[in-house]
């Protein structure tokens, strides 16, 4: 529990029988880091993220993920970004308009089902013609080799994981989508946040563990030419430390 007082500028942290534990002021990393984990959660209970469009389709992401994956991309400029999941498509266009920005770069969605209506919005949208979209399981080997097709030799790719998000699924996922990664650029494995609100509204009592997050952990153990990259901001002047972030520890880079 937290009681915030805004008039002093701080937080307390309570235990269990209301004893305050800890003290920080608003204004310092930890005070941030205390509150923004109890925003999370409210975000998730209120389906805060399910309010968003990009260029007219719906985007389910959180906004401050959505501009740290732009500085992700910006630092790669990928030739191609493969994103598993696609739902209403609104983070293919989010993608495909930052690489018409940026002037180079493409997109493959893949997903085990395409509904027709989201396909045909996709394909209607302006930027229909930077996408791609695969239909099938993103763990199929079939589906694998028909996105492996799609890019050609030298070209760099970036990969984001945004499907089912089990931990056997998304560490088949990370061990099936490691090979088309390129050296220097990264994975997202998104939505390790399940980890955090699990007890919540709409999780299941398993998510404490079955989660991205632990794959992307259990997979970089298990793969020495991986490593965990925090998605910290490219400028900072302010006192943070950590991210407002849906994707804890998802940030996976593919070493030199």
């Amino acid at each position: 529990m937290i009681l915030i007082d805004d008039k002093a500028g701080t937080v307390q942290v309570l235990d269990d029988a209301g004893k305050v534990t800890e003290t920080h002021s608003l204004a310092s990393s930890k005070g941030f880091d205390v509150v923004s984990r109890h925003w999370l959660r409210a975000t998730w209970d209120a389906k805060y993220v399910y309010s968003f469009t990009w260029m007219g389709r719906p985007v389910i992401q959180l906004p401050d993920d959505m501009l740290r994956t732009q500085e992700v991309l910006f630092e790669i400029q990928p030739d191609v970004v493969i994103e598993t999941g696609v739902a209403h498509g609104g983070s293919l266009i989010f993608y495909a308009s930052l690489l018409k920005a940026i002037g180079k770069g493409r997109v493959v969605g893949i997903d085990i089902e395409i509904r027709p209506h989201n396909r045909k919005a996709i394909e209607a949208h302006f930027l229909s013609p930077l996408i791609t979209l695969v239909e099938g399981s993103s763990i199929a080997q079939e589906t694998v080799d028909k996105v492996k097709a799609l890019i050609k030799p030298g070209e760099k790719t970036l990969i984001i994981l945004d499907s089912n998000h089990s931990k056997g699924h998304v560490l088949k996922e990370l061990e099936m989508y490691s090979k088309l990664v390129s050296p220097g650029s990264y994975i997202l494995a998104t939505d390790g946040i399940m980890e955090i609100v699990a007890g919540g509204p709409r999780t299941e009592p398993d998510w404490a563990t079955n989660n991205p997050r632990q794959a992307a952990l259990d997979f970089v153990k298990a793969n020495p030419d991986f490593e965990l990259a925090p998605m910290k901001p490219a400028f900072n002047e302010g006192s943070t430390e950590t991210w407002v972030t849906y994707f804890p520890d998802g940030l996976i880079k593919r070493k030199v």
